[in-house]
């Protein structure tokens, strides 16, 4: 049995995992990362790709900018359409000049992957039976086996990144935490297109036949959801009844479509938000879809994911110089009032713009006004931007 020593054990190298692993690494800060799956595994899941503006300057402020500054797509606002009409929202008008950025999930994982390389410190991947022990306690322990070779690896603390479906959240006890959870009747069919984007920003519909998302990935590539049925049966739907259905959902009356092209990938997303509290537990610190889960109206995700290492590694940095924990303490309850504000915002999106079976034609007009007070108000729009664009992360920058 092979023994490590770190500080911080990492389970996950997806961008929780491995934005802390690169936060560490500056604050100087030893971590070894652990993942289960392969390299290519993680590279090439193609999941989020909506960025606020506080995660693009992180990445910029910490040595990840060259490939987003070259190949991130700039928008300034989204557009709501109803009613046969679209509706711009812009962004830095209304927020003091902050925007999003279009870049893959995958790209941030390259990005991060080659950041880790570059510094030297363990990235293991194809780790299998990881467990965990002695969290409670002032050195907790990660179990895992690579290579055939059992390996243990004691720390000071661990960072539970490895989502929602990892090892770390069952390990703390079902009477020390409580979750929330709410499922959704609905899920989001996806497709990745090779189609160029006919829109510079993305498209949020709302149509009688249920919720449309046109989104993108490059300049080469388009990204659409259709709302379905949870249990849908992807070999029931075919390229043609997809674009079909597509086009009459996201078309409005000024002739606008989003370009056909070859379907390259198709999945069923299931919708549903969840909430762990506390995040933290003795020695071990939830974070990302590991602690919260919402559904992707709202872009949340990978930005929730990010704010939560950017304020663990700011706590880890301040309790290796004072040795007091204070900030440690602290980790779990901002944490969760800014989960909090995103699961309002992504339940309202998710309301407002997605039909429901049960739905009377009260419902429906309701939906219609509500989409109305928010094109028209500017306090209601701003309100949107700036929940949209999201908020300023905890520091990291200065030395360690």
């Amino acid at each position: 049995m092979q023994m490590i020593r770190t500080q911080v054990g990492i389970i996950g190298a997806g961008p929780a995992g491995l934005m802390l692993g690169h936060l560490l690494d500056r604050f100087g800060i030893d971590s070894v990362i652990i993942e289960d799956r392969s390299r290519d595994y993680v590279i090439e899941r193609v999941r989020a790709g909506v960025l606020e503006q506080a995660t693009v300057d992180l990445m910029i402020a910490t040595g990840l900018g060259e490939r987003i500054q070259r190949e991130g797509m700039r928008h300034e606002g989204v557009q709501i359409a109803f009613g046969g009409r679209r509706h711009r929202i812009d962004f830095p008008t209304l927020t003091g000049g902050r925007t999003i950025t279009i870049y893959g999930q995958n790209e941030v994982v390259r990005d991060l992957i080659d950041a880790r390389l570059r510094s030297g410190r363990p990235l293991l991947f194809e780790c299998s039976d990881v467990s965990l022990a002695d969290l409670a306690g002032p050195r907790p322990v990660v179990r895992f086996v690579r290579d055939g070779q059992p390996h243990t690896l004691q720390c000071d603390f661990v960072a539970g990144c490895d989502g929602s479906h990892g090892i770390s959240r069952p390990s703390i006890p079902l009477d020390q935490v409580r979750t929330y959870e709410r499922a959704y009747p609905f899920a989001w069919l996806g497709i990745l297109a090779e189609a160029a984007p006919a829109s510079d920003e993305l498209v949020y519909s709302l149509h009688e036949r249920g919720f449309a998302l046109f989104s993108m990935r490059s300049p080469q590539l388009t990204r659409l959801y259709l709302q379905c049925a949870p249990d849908e049966n992807l070999d029931a739907w075919t390229d043609d009844r997809i674009w079909s259905e597509l086009l009459l959902r996201l078309g409005t009356d000024d002739g606008w479509r989003p370009n056909t092209g070859r379907i390259v990938q198709k999945s069923v997303t299931g919708m549903r938000s969840m909430v762990v509290e506390p995040m933290r537990w003795g020695r071990l610190f939830l974070a990302g879809d590991a602690a919260h889960i919402v559904p992707p109206t709202g872009a949340k995700g990978l930005n929730l994911a990010i704010a939560d290492v950017a304020a663990l590694a700011s706590s880890l940095r301040s309790f290796y110089r004072t040795e007091n924990e204070r900030s440690l303490d602290q980790y779990s309850k901002d944490a969760a009032a800014r989960v909090w504000r995103a699961q309002r915002f992504s339940w309202w999106m998710t309301s407002a713009l997605h039909r429901l079976d049960a739905d009377s034609s009260f419902d429906a007009r309701r939906q219609l006004a509500d989409l109305e007070h928010l094109v028209s108000s500017r306090a209601a729009m701003t309100s949107f931007a700036e929940s949209y664009v999201g908020g300023p992360l905890a520091p990291v920058d200065g030395e360690p």
